[in-house]
């Protein structure tokens, strides 16, 4: 038996998917190569015959580096294998495309990041899929989308940036019942506090650019499922269409697995203070945290995840202009449009990651001009808590 077989996701987060040389390094490896030399034209010929678990013929179809990093995030995921893509969003559309064909129909949840939204839409729909869109959620809505069969559903646990909470395991019934496979987008879940695949999710993609790297490094992404997709339907698309990741971005990504699970819960326990001390501030009318009981979905939460996540949003009542004096006050936080690092983060989705959406599709998925998103980092919660209410001050004092 494989002895990781036994361990938590903390010890696979170290010591998963490791492959040592005759060195016996500690560190893992980089293996910063493109191609690979054979002994003979005989094993070159087998070689393209059927690779072996270790054998290797180019990067884009896979190196030890880049395989480690899959093995490992494949056994905390609880998957039986991964495919590790250039980034997040090479994993969404290259999960979905090699999924899908003319024909097809695509249920997805309408609270979407806008590159999803647009890989569906212009992308899929330009080569003759249909994508039907519901809100996440609506339970009704899924029932009556997915009484019509349909070859792929199409989520985020939590959704970006409105954090809204879908109930995994009724979805997942629904959408085998219909005969598709399911795909969620677990990125605001992590890979800690992710349960996805235990309430029924088929893969799994992740922008591990985000938390599993969580220090703003490089982009990378991977896809997790079982072998028969991942081999069978997965690989072949992506590495005759070159979204691979490269080596050395897998060696980063494959550090920071190391130290995920300590630094996701680290974050989310200060995501859950912070959202706990900002509500009822008088500049915001409402917090968005799946960890506040408040939200909307707060128990299907803690019934779906083990964690609440390190991301919170809040509006603030004086719209666009109270977003930009409150941004341009924080002295901690940082201004930016990634997630899951180590440095705290606001963002102002409606002028930034969704700026190009229709005004009424930004109603819709409650994308006001007062919305802030907050990743929160590692800093000490009383240094965040100190930036966030005095910036918020500032917006009073402009009103």
């Amino acid at each position: 038996m494989n002895p990781q077989s036994k361990w938590n996701k903390r010890t696979i987060a170290v010591h998963g998917g490791v492959r040592r040389s005759q060195y016996g390094e500690m560190a893992e490896a980089i293996y910063l190569t493109q191609g690979f030399a054979y002994p003979d034209a005989e094993t070159a010929e087998a070689r393209f015959i059927k690779s072996g678990a270790d054998e290797f013929i180019y990067a884009r179809y896979g190196n030890p580096t880049t395989a480690a990093f899959e093995d490992r995030i494949a056994a905390i995921e609880g998957t039986e294998d991964a495919f590790a893509t250039a980034s997040g969003m090479a994993a969404v559309s290259g999960a979905l495309t090699a999924l899908l064909k003319s024909g097809d129909r695509v249920v997805a949840s309408r609270a979407l990041f806008g590159s999803c939204l647009y890989v569906l839409e212009e992308v899929l729909g330009r080569y003759g899929v249909t994508v039907e869109f519901v809100d996440g959620r609506d339970l009704a809505q899924w029932q009556a989308a997915l009484a019509t069969p349909a070859q792929v559903v199409f989520l985020e646990s939590v959704s970006n940036p409105t954090l809204e909470v879908i109930d995994l395991p009724k979805v997942c019934a629904l959408a085998h019942k219909a005969g598709a496979l399911v795909v969620v987008d677990n990125a605001f879940a992590t890979p800690t506090f992710s349960q996805a695949v235990q309430h029924g999710a088929d893969i799994v993609v992740y922008s591990a650019t985000k938390h599993i790297d969580g220090q703003g490094r490089c982009l990378g992404g991977v896809i997790c499922g079982t072998r028969e997709v991942i081999r069978g339907r997965i690989e072949p698309y992506m590495k005759h269409t070159g979204g691979a990741m490269s080596p050395f971005n897998a060696w980063v990504l494959l550090n920071g697995l190391t130290t995920l699970d300590l630094r996701v819960k680290a974050q989310a326990a200060t995501a859950q203070t912070l959202a706990e001390k900002l509500e009822g501030h008088p500049a915001i009318a409402s917090v968005l945290f799946p960890g506040l009981p408040s939200h909307p979905q707060h128990e299907t939460a803690l019934a779906t995840m083990s964690g609440p996540g390190t991301v919170l949003a809040f509006d603030l009542k004086g719209g666009k202009e109270a977003a930009f004096v409150f941004m341009n006050a924080l002295q901690v936080v940082l201004i930016s449009n990634n997630l899951g690092d180590a440095r705290s983060i606001a963002t102002h989705p409606a002028t930034t990651t969704h700026q190009r959406l229709p005004a009424d599709q930004k109603v819709l998925l409650g994308i006001t001009p007062g919305l802030i998103r907050l990743s929160v980092g590692l800093e000490d919660a009383e240094d965040l808590l100190n930036d966030l209410i005095a910036s918020l001050n500032a917006t009073l004092s402009q009103g």
